[in-house]
């Protein structure tokens, strides 16, 4: 082991662990109670003990497909970091008597976890996206925050997950790159199954799993309003822009489960279910 490496690993072993952050568990799954200057600082934290970790951000549709065994179930139970994204989801929480303090959405920290990163001398690395809005959304934030430091931008090619000689060149890119932060832009539940696949390459560094956020951020794809986002009608906006996409995923798939996640919540409270230390 070079001595780098070693005084690392030493460091990150005598750091002290961070607090657990409070959790509640709706439908079964582990939700983290954190708003997005908890989830940020956390990161923060945890990087500057060399310890790396990944965030996964729950929807509805995450939530949803949680009630299945498998392997995005796995992956969610490994993750360092399980946030609210999604107003029904919040909702829900509230029903149940287990209430958490809002969303933290990928496409939200996004754009607050590089400026948080710039300040802290950190950097970051887009994979993912359509073809141009890595680089695109990399220039959006080194404009919002000029020390950002950028340590690679890829948009690999479909289907690249199972070209093993691909993969092994994109895992050499990344621990060439080094970066803090890898946010991943693959939509799910692909980009979680990349994630669990290549973090072992970058141990030290944080994994984010952020779908259409690069498209967001370039400005290629316009994002729900603030007022339609708290609305919690952000999906609808999301479905008049892409509707022969999104029309299963929310119509046929979403809506009746939303209906069902309420009436389970609310079960759970006369229950007193769903707290967690």
């Amino acid at each position: 082991m070079l001595p780098s490496a070693a005084m690392t690993v030493s460091a990150a072993a005598s750091a002290a662990a961070s607090p657990p952050l409070p959790s509640v568990t709706l439908a079964g799954v582990r939700l983290h109670a954190i708003d997005e200057a908890q989830c940020i600082a956390h990161v923060l934290r945890e990087l500057a003990a060399g310890r790396g970790g990944v965030v996964v951000t729950a929807n509805l549709d995450h939530v949803r497909r949680l009630q299945q065994p498998g392997p995005f179930r796995d992956v969610y139970a490994a993750a360092d970091v399980v946030t609210v994204d999604g107003m029904p989801v919040v909702w829900a929480c509230r029903i149940q008597g287990t209430p958490v303090k809002g969303r933290v959405a990928g496409s939200d920290l996004m754009r607050s976890l590089p400026a948080a990163a710039a300040a802290a001398g950190r950097s970051v690395y887009l994979l993912g996206g359509d073809p141009g809005a890595g680089e695109a959304a990399a220039a959006a934030l080194r404009a919002a925050s000029p020390a950002l430091r950028i340590a690679g931008v890829e948009c690999p090619p479909f289907g690249f997950e199972k070209d093993a000689a691909y993969t092994t060149a994109l895992r050499a890119r990344l621990q060439a790159a080094a970066p803090d932060v890898v946010f991943v832009a693959l939509g799910s539940p692909k980009q979680e199954f990349v994630i669990r696949d290549l973090r072992m390459a970058l141990p030290a560094a944080w994994w984010l799993g952020v779908g259409i956020s690069f498209s967001f951020v370039a400005g290629d794809v316009q994002r729900a309003p603030r007022w339609l986002q708290r609305l919690g009608l952000e999906w609808l906006h999301r479905l008049v822009q892409e509707p022969r996409r999104l029309a299963r995923r929310y119509l046929v798939d979403g809506l009746p489960f939303a209906v069902a996640l309420f009436a389970r919540a609310a079960w759970a409270r006369v229950r007193g279910a769903g707290r967690r230390p």
